[in-house]
């Protein structure tokens, strides 16, 4: 078992395990405990009681933080060529199709989002082995194959994301930068998990929302309250 170093006992020792923390403490908290030389992302966990086996279990969708993701968002756009100009202008940092559809096709998946028209997306099937595992291939739901490409770009650049539970029923995400404000995290968190509360399946029966925990990149792992959320 790997020993812990003294900033990580310091950090654990100032986290309760018998608390349930509210929204508000925890992401101060978590702030407070990262000691990291860089700016650590600040991820959020939510188990959900939902069996994702089951497609009307299935929770999946959008939410656009309210003060971004502190990331700088690489956006390739597979567009035509009359949608490049506004793709363009909107943001995207690589805009094409079938020079991109190349590289791709020869293992390039350098970008954290691709978007695209539903006219191209015949052109994208053959790739599904490549962009499918990396969560790169665009979908209709997520609001990434659209002809509106220039809003489309504009958001992600804004700080939209999407999301999906894993097949532990548990929804990962990462709510900004650990430089954001305390308010600003919990802002983020609030909307993901309203936006979440909002998708319960009809089908989903018992506690829906279980667990959520707040950690960094480089810190320990923060439980909140899920009712006081």
């Amino acid at each position: 078992m790997a020993t812990l170093t003294k900033k990580q006992k310091e950090a654990r020792a100032k986290i309760d395990k018998t608390k349930l923390y509210a929204l508000s403490e925890a992401t101060a908290l978590v702030k407070e405990i990262t000691n990291s030389n860089f700016d650590a992302s600040v991820d959020i966990a939510v188990r959900l009681g939902v069996d994702p086996r089951k497609a009307n279990q299935m929770v999946r969708g959008v939410v656009t933080l309210p003060h971004g993701t502190g990331k700088d968002v690489k956006v390739l756009a597979l567009v035509t060529p009359d949608k490049e100009a506004e793709a363009k202008e909107a943001g995207a940092d690589y805009v094409g199709l079938d020079e991109y559809l190349e590289k791709i096709k020869n293992g390039w998946t350098d970008v954290d989002v691709i978007i695209t028209m539903p006219s191209v997306m015949g052109k994208l099937g053959p790739l599904g082995r490549v962009l499918g595992p990396r969560g790169l291939m665009p979908n209709p739901k997520t609001g990434t194959v659209t002809m509106d490409v220039a809003k489309a770009v504009a958001e992600v650049k804004a700080g939209k994301i999407d999301f999906k539970v894993d097949k532990t029923g548990i929804v990962h995400a990462g709510i900004g930068k650990v430089s954001f404000s305390a308010a600003q995290l919990a802002d983020n968190a609030k909307e993901l998990i309203d936006t979440l509360i909002k998708l319960k399946p009809t089908a989903a029966k018992g506690v829906y929302v279980k667990t959520i925990y707040l950690s960094s990149t480089m810190s320990p792992s923060v439980q909140l309250d899920p009712k006081a959320v």
